[in-house]
């Protein structure tokens, strides 16, 4: 599913226009991002919570040449499904 389906399907489900909508859901996205990059977690209880961590710095290694290659400490986002969620869609069949 994209952005673009989902806009589709709250605007159908709503009955707000599809511009409105997507103005809605970019709003939302960029608060997200913005909140993160202030370095606050965003919990909405009952779907999940978005979160920043810190990777510990380590040794890579380059694929090509097999160069052991240092690897600095990097913060990165991170999201955690709240058990709610997880619960409800524990006996989805998916295709493969």
């Amino acid at each position: 599913m994209t952005k673009a389906d989902l806009v589709k399907i709250i605007s159908e489900s709503t009955g707000i226009i599809r511009k409105d909508v997507a103005v809605v859901v970019d709003a939302f996205l960029q608060a997200i991002k913005d909140s993160l990059s202030q370095g606050n977690h965003i919990e909405i209880r009952g779907f999940g919570t978005f979160k920043l961590k810190t990777r510990k710095p380590r040794v890579g290694r380059n694929p090509k040449t097999a160069q052991r290659v240092p690897v600095p400490a990097r913060t990165v986002p991170t999201f955690k499904f709240s058990r709610e969620f997880k619960n409800s869609v524990s006996n989805v069949k998916i295709d493969e």
